[in-house]
């Protein structure tokens, strides 16, 4: 079994390789929680639903995030009675958020809401949020805090970011569901999501970093020299006080990376990465990342940390 570490819309695009490659059965997938939200009483999970949503056959992969062909009745009606959310939701979209919300007021777990929205869209893959609990992701700027989805959606990124903060602050335990998952995977693969926000939140969650250090951890930059294929990331790292290039990510991954992948066309150098083509802007150029992920995830492959 391979276990991916996922949030954004990097690590699914390395997804929809994987799964060209292996059985849906023979995937899981640890899923970053830290910018749910709830909106118009709903549970928005985004990074959860990206992965549901590819897995379904639903995802909408010009915008890696929604469900393709939606429409927006719902949301426009919402403004024109005065009410401005904070992400524009679609309509089939919304019907996810508003089962799972409804699954969490009933008492069910996030992890056991998700299970059941999962087999109800015949998805295979195991869905894994990161933890139970609320473990918000915030963007501390000169203006004021924001929860990270009204800084990157509403405000589109746009306020300088001077440092990430969490709530509650203490994180919270990582599921059984998804240290088992770790556990029991040949090969854990950190795809190319924002180290900060995306998979920052994952490794605190009490007990996943432990477990990584059992584990053989394979994971993909998101950078090519100081700037990020898509996303904040760059930004989001040096508000944390970190380079913001793949040498920087590889020293937030450093105690439990075995394999480090980094672009082809990367001028910052990292001392034992190996270099592969990591824009995946196509379904065969993700597949081909796939296989040397899978490849570098048999038998012999070499290890970085000692």
């Amino acid at each position: 079994m391979i276990t991916v570490l996922s949030g954004g819309t990097g690590t699914p695009k390395l997804l929809r390789g994987l799964r060209r490659r292996l059985p849906d059965r023979d995937l899981a997938v640890v899923v970053n929680t830290g910018e749910d939200c709830w909106v118009s009483g709903g549970q928005l999970s985004p990074d959860v639903d990206t992965v549901l949503y590819l897995c379904a056959g639903l995802l909408n992969e010009q915008t890696w995030w929604g469900i393709a062909g939606d429409t927006f009745a719902c949301h426009e009606a919402l403004r024109s009675l005065g009410e401005e959310e904070v992400v524009r939701i679609g309509d089939r979209d919304r019907a996810v958020h508003l089962l799972r919300g409804e699954l969490l007021r009933r008492g069910l777990t996030l992890t056991a809401a998700t299970e059941l929205i999962a087999e109800r869209l015949r998805v295979e893959v195991r869905v894994l949020p990161m933890a139970d609990q609320p473990y918000a992701t915030h963007v501390l700027t000169d203006d004021g805090r924001f929860h990270f989805q009204e800084w990157w959606v509403r405000h589109r990124g746009g306020i300088l970011p001077r440092g990430i903060a969490w709530e509650p602050p203490a994180p919270p335990p990582a599921t059984p569901e998804v240290l088992s998952a770790l556990q029991e995977a040949d090969a854990v693969v950190i795809g190319p999501s924002n180290p900060v926000t995306s998979i920052g939140p994952i490794l605190a969650c009490s007990g996943v970093r432990e477990a990584l250090r059992d584990a053989f951890v394979i994971a993909v930059s998101p950078f090519i020299g100081d700037t990020p294929v898509s996303g904040p990331a760059g930004a989001l790292m040096t508000a944390r006080g970190f380079e913001p290039t793949s040498r920087g990510v590889l020293s937030l991954y450093a105690d439990f990376c075995d394999v480090f992948i980094q672009d082809v066309r990367d001028p910052v150098g990292v001392p034992g990465a190996v270099r592969a083509d990591t824009l995946m802007t196509d379904p065969a150029r993700s597949e081909g990342l796939a296989e040397i992920v899978l490849e570098l995830a048999g038998p012999g492959a070499g290890r970085l940390r000692s």
